[in-house]
């Protein structure tokens, strides 16, 4: 693609070909480079050991035939000077500034180690030694590409009881200094290389050895030793040493006298009335025993019984997820709160404690434990955080602003009243309105009285016309929920007064003005208008409650 193209840019479908490819590309052109500018091919550029041969390929199969040397015959630089990290390259102002890295003299650049030179002559690219293969990483370690540079990181871990340090080694971790051991406090803990001891703080003395609790246990030197007295004696053991006595009828530990009483011959335990494996298998030994013990036990050749293996102690961290609890013979896996069992008795799957019903009313199951939340109108208890409490929403300090006239507490919410006669509950549930009983025609009004709406109830008014006046029956309704009574003149005989007088009739209007009441303080205006046409009133009313008014014109 460098000889042909003179460009490195084509993608390919393998991002990790694409990678590898350009850089052998970008070395092939950097040779091109140097036969196009009369550059010696075997010209020393600290571009690594792989693409150094790349670039001298490319420089010599591109030079005229009577320049060309054959690539064997070059000087092929040394493979680990390559991956050092100073270069031979010489800082000049021949190049006037136009390099990236360095300058090596007739107007040709050069980049520093850890870098190659890019298609334009002048700028530098990193060089990926991981790549190459040109990296000095050990076996077990990773070689990681850095800007101009490369480091190894180990690929596997150190393994218990070691850490990995800043230089990359593995260092034991002292677990007597950080604490991390699980020695008694009848034993002191000394550090082993990836693990520790536990060894007892009092030592036994001659004749007795320490068992793993720290306890001083006497030896049987009759059964330890090899023919601990000499021939035709009895080893009687005794605490912490032995005797040897002179046979006479007696035999030894571990055999009887025959029959004949001539010889000793040995005593099989395991047939014997007492259980001396205590339901372990046992096997018969010349003048002594051995006991098979089950899984989950050991056999202890001082007392010669199976002693339970602490499996737990063992083995920790690696046999309970949570926690691990020894048992005859065996162990037990428990969990922490918030997590119970799994099936396969050793991990511990997360309880769900909603299931159980721990909250009074909604639950929500989290990791390892569990929440509760209450509906609306309720509250959780400070007490135990459980139990949903009532919120008494008329209580609380906004609770004189909910409903206009009374509040009523319910469990999880409330509801407003109004007074028992004159008013109904608006439909939002929280206002009181003023029931119209003259627009309703629930008064008590007899015929010849008017009927008069007031906040909470009704008037019944009455109005007669003057003298020289009478009623009409009729009742206009010239005003939204408004009564008018008329009365014309009606003239006696010979009343030339009456007759004369211009007013013919005068109207007396009732007027209802409150429809609609908040219970706060009042804050309202009234106007008014005369129309000399009608010879009425109009009286405008905003939203407040008045005391009727009877305007009479004459």
């Amino acid at each position: 693609m460098a000889k042909d193209q003179g460009a490195c840019d084509s993608l390919f479908a393998n991002p990790c070909e694409t990678k590898t490819t350009k850089m052998c590309c970008d070395c092939c052109l950097l040779g091109k480079a140097n036969q196009e500018q009369g550059l010696p091919c075997d010209h020393n550029l600290s571009v690594g050991y792989q693409c150094s041969l790349v670039s001298r390929a490319c420089c010599v199969d591109g030079a005229p035939e009577n320049q060309t040397t054959p690539i064997e015959q070059l000087e092929l630089p040394n493979k680990d000077e390559t991956t050092e990290n100073g270069d031979n390259s010489v800082l000049t102002d021949q190049c006037n500034g136009k390099c990236a890295h360095l300058c090596v003299g007739n107007d040709t650049c050069a980049c520093s180690k850890g870098y190659k030179l890019k298609p334009d002559g002048k700028s530098c690219d990193d060089i990926n030694e991981c790549l190459l293969g040109v990296s000095n990483c050990r076996g077990g370690e990773r070689c990681i590409n850095t800007e101009g540079s490369f480091r190894c990181q180990r690929e596997v871990s150190c393994g218990t009881g070691y850490e990995l340090t800043d230089n990359n080694n593995c260092k034991d971790i002292n677990e007597c200094e950080a604490g991390i051991h699980n020695c008694g406090p009848e034993f002191e803990c000394q550090n082993t290389q990836g693990s520790f001891r536990c060894t007892p703080k009092v030592k036994c003395g001659a004749g007795f050895i320490q068992d793993a609790l720290g306890n001083c246990i006497d030896i049987n030197e009759c059964l330890t030793q090899t023919a601990p007295c000499s021939q035709g004696q009895v080893c009687i053991n005794t605490v912490g040493s032995y005797i040897c006595q002179r046979n006479s009828v007696n035999c030894g530990r571990g055999y009887h006298l025959n029959e004949e009483g001539t010889r000793c011959v040995d005593i099989d335990e395991c047939k014997g009335p007492e259980k001396v494996c205590s339901g372990h298998g046992c096997i018969n030994l010349v003048g002594s025993y051995r006991c098979e013990c089950e899984s989950g036990y050991i056999f202890n050749s001082i007392s010669r019984i199976c002693d339970d293996v602490n499996e737990c102690r063992h083995y920790p961290g690696r046999l309970c997820a949570h926690k691990c609890e020894n048992t005859l013979g065996s162990y037990k896996c428990s969990c922490t709160t918030g997590f119970k069992l799994a099936g396969d008795n050793r991990n511990c799957d997360d309880l769900n404690e909603c299931e159980s019903s721990p909250c009074s009313q909604d639950c929500a199951n989290v990791y390892g434990s569990y929440q509760c939340y209450c509906r609306r109108g309720y509250q959780l208890s400070d007490i135990d955080g459980m139990t949903c409490e009532d919120i008494d929403e008329c209580a609380l300090p906004t609770g004189g602003h909910i409903c206009s006239y009374r509040c009523h507490n319910t469990p999880g919410s409330f509801h407003c009243s109004c007074p028992i006669t004159g008013y109904t509950l608006s439909s939002n549930g929280r206002s009181c309105q003023d029931v119209d009983e003259c627009l309703t025609g629930t008064h008590t009004c007899s015929e010849n009285q008017s009927c008069f709406n007031v906040q909470g109830g009704f008037r019944c008014l009455s109005f007669e016309c003057p003298n020289n006046y009478r009623r009409v029956g009729e009742t206009v309704a010239r005003l939204q929920r408004s009564d008018i009574i008329r009365c014309i003149k009606s003239c006696q005989p010979n009343d030339v007064a009456c007759v004369l007088d211009p007013m013919h009739s005068l109207s007396h209007t009732f007027i209802s003005l409150p429809t609609f009441r908040e219970f706060t303080k009042p804050e309202g205006r009234c106007s008014s208008s005369l129309s000399s046409n009608s010879e009425t009133w109009n009286i405008r009313d905003q939203n407040y409650n008045y005391v009727p008014m009877n305007m009479i014109f004459l």
